[in-house]
C-alpha cells in the first residue's frame, strides 16, 4: 500500500481510468467483431450500417487516448478492406 497520501490518490485515479479505458476498448472490439461476422455472412446492408457505427467507436477511442491514432487508422483500414472485398 502507498505510504503517501498523493500516492494513494494516484492509485485510485489510475484504477478509475483503467476501468473507463477498458470499457471503451471492450466496446470497440465488440463492434469490430460484429462487423467482421456480418462481412463473413455476406450481409452487405447490415455490415455497412454497423461499419459506420464501428468507425465512430474507433474514433472515440482514439480521441480519448485509449488507443494510439495509428492503431485506430489501421483498424479502420482493415475493416474497409474486408468490406470492400465482400462488396466486389
Amino acid at each position: 500500500m502507498a505510504n503517501l497520501k498523493s500516492a494513494a490518490k494516484r492509485i485510485n485515479t489510475n484504477q478509475k481510468k483503467y476501468e473507463l479505458n477498458k470499457a471503451v476498448k471492450s466496446a470497440m472490439r465488440t463492434h469490430i467483431k460484429q462487423v467482421e461476422k456480418l462481412i463473413a455472412a455476406n450481409e452487405v446492408d447490415e455490415a455497412k450500417t454497423k461499419l459506420n457505427l464501428t468507425i465512430s467507436k474507433i474514433d472515440k477511442a482514439v480521441s480519448k487516448g485509449v488507443i494510439h491514432r495509428n492503431n485506430g487508422n489501421r483498424q479502420k483500414s482493415r475493416l474497409h478492406q474486408k468490406f470492400n472485398s465482400m462488396s466486389a
